[in-house]
């Protein structure tokens, strides 16, 4: 029975290492992802914002080069195009006319200029998102810009409004009455930063579990990267799996020394003992 719970503890051991090894190779392989990913954005940035000006012309900048920029390629099937991917969003005239993926190519561009800048989704009374925009820290307060219609949004003196402002009815019909045909039900009574609805897990209500575990839980983590940029939610969770695993082998190999008491490959005192040997005097 105990030969038998050794190599059973053997195996779990030696998966254990294999699946930390498959996550080191998958931290670095995102990391390098996600350093690509910065450094385009940072190039793009730079020509399209303006560092020397105040935040609010950053993003009148950025909202001014989604609206009258060069012509951008046309997909013939724009479905089949990633819409988390920040290169293609920003190059597809069909994904900058979706609020989604709109809202995604602005909040790349925002935060490669070194602005603060997060997604908002509005809701629909059952939880459903009807319409997604993003909110950029100006003047110590979240302001609501609009990529989709390329505007931030403004009362009739010209001050940018929050989404607090933004409940009132009469404010918000002042700050939309210039856009033709801009929808009415875009309003902000329910608002969310994370769209829990998209997950497999409606049945368990999963959002009002949080809020009343975690209250403000939305405002307290920007989840805007971690949800839009596949290289940074990459990056994210194969380090987390790296964590995992190396805690997991840390158990293993206590349990291997104080439970099993049985001998197990230390690959740090190998390679330990191979530098003395290679580099150490050697002994007359």
């Amino acid at each position: 029975m105990l030969i038998r719970s050794h190599v059973v503890f053997r195996g779990v051991w030696w998966s254990a290492n294999l699946l930390l090894l498959v996550a080191l190779v998958a931290v670095a392989y995102s990391a390098g992802w996600e350093y690509s990913v910065r450094r385009y954005l940072s190039g793009f940035s730079d020509a399209i914002v303006p560092n020397s000006e105040p935040p609010e012309q950053q993003v009148k900048a950025i909202l001014d080069w989604m609206r009258l920029g060069p012509a951008r390629m046309v997909a013939s099937n724009p479905s089949a195009l990633d819409g988390r991917d920040p290169e293609t969003t920003l190059n597809y005239r069909q994904l900058l006319a979706v609020c989604g993926t709109a809202t995604n190519a602005f909040l790349n561009l925002a935060r490669s200029g070194g602005l603060s800048a997060r997604r908002l989704l509005l809701l629909t009374p059952q939880g459903e998102a009807k319409h997604v925009l993003a909110e950029v820290w100006i003047g110590g307060r979240w302001v609501i810009a609009d990529p989709a219609y390329r505007m931030l949004l403004r009362d009739t003196k010209g001050g940018l409004l929050t989404r607090e402002q933004l409940r009132n009815p009469a404010v918000f019909t002042e700050a939309t009455s210039m856009v033709p045909d801009y929808p009415k039900e875009y309003t902000y009574e329910k608002v969310a930063h994370v769209r829990l609805a998209r997950l497999p897990v409606r049945g368990l209500h999963l959002r009002w579990i949080l809020d009343k575990a975690f209250p403000a839980w939305e405002d307290r983590v920007d989840w805007s990267l971690l949800l839009e940029r596949e290289s940074f939610f990459a990056l994210c969770m194969s380090a987390f799996a790296f964590f995992v695993f190396l805690l997991l082998r840390s158990l293993l190999g206590w349990y291997a020394d104080h439970g099993l008491k049985i001998p197990r490959f230390r690959l740090r005192s190998r390679f330990i003992r191979a530098g003395s040997s290679l580099f150490g005097a050697p002994i007359k």
